[in-house]
């Protein structure tokens, strides 16, 4: 959802710089943000707060952080492409899910100014960050949040008597690195659109993300998370176990949803 279906991301880094030139830090480098995108709160606190190294704490911190988003994310907008494609999709046979790392509260700052867009989505198909059905841990880059997705629909389905879709047969839309990772291990082909300067970050390496297994870090940030007692995936004691093939056909990469080639991946419209 967050740079992928509203420009969230920018007020995200907005939010941060603005408490990070309080006590005197840089700004806020992509190489570390492109780390915290799609990952559930708790986790990209882990991976902010150990490159930080505010003087503060991390309650102060977030308070300060609240306080910011609720005043910049009631003003979030679509991004280029989104509205006709979202229009689009619920007009057609597609069944459509939401499965977002936001947490109910930042959720609702971000969606409630946008009816017209979210009503794509039924609320029984909106899984958040802070659903209880993902266990701690769990979140993006593990594949439990789609695949929850994917049980809410076929959850009704079911009840309808109707044929149920697997993993294979489903699109996940990504913006983030960890994202695509979630969703090449739920056994879904992907669209990533990156934000141009996530992309930026990752040249020469799209390759990787579309394979799911570009989700590390650099040295300087490796250095802080061990500091923090986290690993180089960004989640205390995973190790990635994920295996995939360069180049298999099954995730691709467009630079943005305006005239999305629906026929592409056999959607009709």
């Amino acid at each position: 959802m967050d740079g992928l279906l509203i420009d969230t991301e920018d007020i995200y880094t907005k939010c941060n710089n603005v408490i990070l030139h309080e006590y005197g830090k840089p700004s806020l480098p992509w190489k570390i943000k492109a780390q915290l995108q799609g990952r559930p709160g708790p986790d990209a606190a882990e991976i902010f707060h150990a490159w930080a190294q505010l003087p503060v704490a991390r309650s102060t911190f977030t308070a300060k952080q609240a306080k910011l988003q609720a005043q910049f994310f009631p003003t979030t907008q679509p991004l280029p492409g989104v509205p006709l494609l979202l229009k689009t999709l619920k007009n057609s046979s597609t069944q459509l899910a939401l499965a977002t790392s936001s947490h109910a509260v930042n959720y609702r700052l971000k969606s409630t100014h946008l009816p017209h867009l979210f009503s794509a989505f039924a609320p029984s198909r909106r899984v958040l960050g802070d659903d209880p059905r993902i266990p701690n841990g769990r979140g993006k880059p593990a594949p439990d949040i789609y695949l929850l997705a994917l049980e809410c629909i076929n959850k009704e389905l079911r009840a309808k008597g109707e044929p149920i879709i697997y993993p294979e047969e489903c699109l996940v839309f990504e913006d983030s690195v960890p994202g695509v990772e979630a969703g090449r291990r739920a056994g879904m082909r992907v669209v990533w659109c990156p934000h141009p300067m996530l992309l930026k970050e990752y040249l020469g390496r799209e390759r990787e993300v579309l394979a799911g297994v570009a989700n590390g870090t650099d040295q300087e940030v490796d250095d802080a998370l061990h500091e923090a007692g986290v690993n180089g995936t960004g989640t205390k004691g995973r190790t990635n176990r994920y295996h995939s093939r360069m180049d298999d056909g099954w995730a691709e990469m467009v630079t943005t949803l305006e005239g999305f080639d629906y026929g592409r991946y056999g959607i009709q419209i």
